[in-house]
């Protein structure tokens, strides 16, 4: 907790206390001082601290006056103390939320090449966890105010409003990231988003969200890089399990969601090449170095080929992927310094 909130709270607890406190020894002083009756003294003591100026419920004697008079003095200071500590909490807590905000776009405003997620649905934290597995930097952007609290709570950097609006966006630096994940339940909503982000970026790369299928030609016209249909990826997958059941919990298996158990990588040709004599996937000895397989290589036109031999010659601006187990995905990140 936030140690100005916290000190506030404590501020506020005393005062509750404190007018508690005020109303217990009002009730019993002019209960057992003027013989009221329960409901007329907690009556009695409310206005008399509130000195709202009714009137008594019968007339006081001496005593009771005094007591009365001590009441109100008593009373005007506590209540006092009391509005002025909620009244400062409530404006401390706007401006330490006003603050929250500031610095989080000010961290936002330092990213660039990171990912931009549009909404914060089922698909949306999915994409978040898997980018925290990997160690992406990136934003969220969510339409609902109600979701800012469990954005906090997960400590996801975010803009709140609409991503059909261009500020929005600029807002979530979409013009220096490097990719866009568009989430949203609503097809027109994404492909008006995907529509904005591809005007703003020309070279951002854009993944978006189907529900229908005839919204994947729209989409890709709009600019979308890549399009999935999660319902018809659902049903293939069900299908699968079926049909080669063994063959798809193996793939499963290869996990890269965890933070500690990621199976598959891929990496840049360049940043594995240490000398002029590396121009193979041989020469690149990563099995002995590092315990991990090259299973693919992504070549520099997008073109893939599965199970590479071994004397593939190595292009610039090329990939390759690799399988192992967690331990050989981490000790090829560490030698090769992959972030």
């Amino acid at each position: 907790m936030n140690p100005i909130v916290k000190f506030f709270r404590t501020k506020i607890y005393t005062a509750l206390f404190l007018l508690g406190f005020m109303l217990f020894i009002g009730v019993f002083g002019y209960k057992f001082l003027s013989n009221y009756s329960w409901i007329d003294a907690v009556y009695m003591t409310v206005i008399t601290m509130t000195t709202v100026g009714f009137g008594e419920v019968v007339p006081l004697d001496e005593q009771s006056k005094v007591f009365t008079i001590f009441l109100i003095l008593t009373s005007v200071v506590i209540v006092g103390y009391a509005l002025s500590i909620i009244t400062e909490y409530i404006l401390s807590k706007n401006n330490i939320d006003d603050l929250k905000r500031k610095r989080m776009q000010k961290e936002i405003d330092s990213f660039k090449n990171h990912v931009v997620i549009c909404g914060y649905g089922r698909n949306g934290k999915q994409a978040v966890r898997k980018l925290l597995a990997h160690k992406k930097s990136f934003v969220v952007i969510e339409k609902n105010k109600d979701m800012e609290e469990r954005l906090q709570l997960d400590n996801v950097p975010y803009v709140i409003g609409n991503a059909n609006e261009d500020e929005v966006l600029l807002l979530a630096g979409i013009d220096r990231a490097s990719s866009f994940i568009s989430a949203l339940p609503n097809d027109a909503d994404n492909l008006f988003v995907v529509l904005s982000t591809r005007q703003i970026n020309k070279d951002i790369n854009i993944i978006s969200r189907a529900s229908n299928e005839s919204s994947y030609d729209k989409l890709k016209f709009a600019g979308a890089n890549n399009v999935i249909l999660p319902d018809k990826i659902g049903g293939d997958h069900m299908a699968s399990l079926v049909v080669v059941p063994g063959l798809m919990e193996f793939i499963d298996n290869l996990s890269i969601v965890g933070k500690s158990n990621i199976n598959i990588e891929e990496v840049a040709v360049e940043k594995l090449l240490r000398d002029e004599f590396t121009k193979t996937i041989k020469d690149l000895d990563l099995r002995r170095k590092t315990g991990v397989t090259v299973i693919g290589y992504k070549d520099q036109n997008g073109d893939y080929i599965v199970n590479p031999e071994a004397d593939l010659d190595l292009a610039p601006n090329s990939k390759i992927i690799v399988l192992g187990r967690p331990e050989q995905i981490q000790a090829l990140n560490s030698i090769y310094n992959i972030e």
